[in-house]
């Protein structure tokens, strides 16, 4: 079983990763980011989206917080300025529950309908919280390599570059 203290470690990789590949995308033209580039969610734009989707439904799970949702694949929001002050107030809130997680609740069962194939499951609580992050890691990837096809550059993705993790490294900005 994963600690809570791996899953802050995460959400501080999260909210950093995102920041350097919404700064890169904001280098884009809004017609780039909408390229479909034949990835599953089509673009740089429709992959940013379906993080942002795939955060809000795990996190609204977890915290009972009720988020607007649109079909699995349909954009949240439209305009890339908006997309990232969502994403942004995202990743602080998936920052802060983290820093709250109690172990037992982690080892604990959690129920939950899966807005896919609408199948109820009981899967123990630190199963699906690791999912959520292995699901952002996964959509990430993607999104680096549909940058690199646009002819930018994501920069250095891996958990030991990321400010505060290493002796010596200034602390991260949360």
């Amino acid at each position: 079983m994963s600690t809570p203290q791996q899953y802050e470690l995460m959400a501080r990789y999260n909210a950093w990763m995102n920041g350097k590949l919404y700064a890169v995308c904001a280098e884009m033209s809004d017609a780039e980011r909408r390229r479909d580039l034949g990835a599953f969610f089509r673009s740089v734009h429709g992959t940013l989206n379906h993080l942002l989707f795939g955060d809000r439904a795990w996190l609204g799970r977890f915290t009972g917080e009720r988020f607007d949702l649109k079909p699995i694949g349909e954009d949240l929001f439209e305009d890339f300025s908006e997309l990232r002050r969502e994403r942004e107030a995202m990743d602080d809130r998936i920052l802060c529950w983290a820093r709250g997680l109690d172990p037992e609740w982690l080892a604990a069962d959690f129920e939950y309908t899966s807005g896919i194939d609408r199948i109820t499951r009981v899967v123990p609580a630190w199963i699906l919280v690791t999912h959520m992050f292995n699901h952002q890691t996964h959509h990430r990837g993607q999104l680096t390599t549909l940058i690199k096809q646009l002819g930018y550059e994501p920069g250095v993705t891996d958990i030991p570059w990321m400010p505060g993790v290493a002796r010596g490294d200034p602390p991260a900005a949360d």
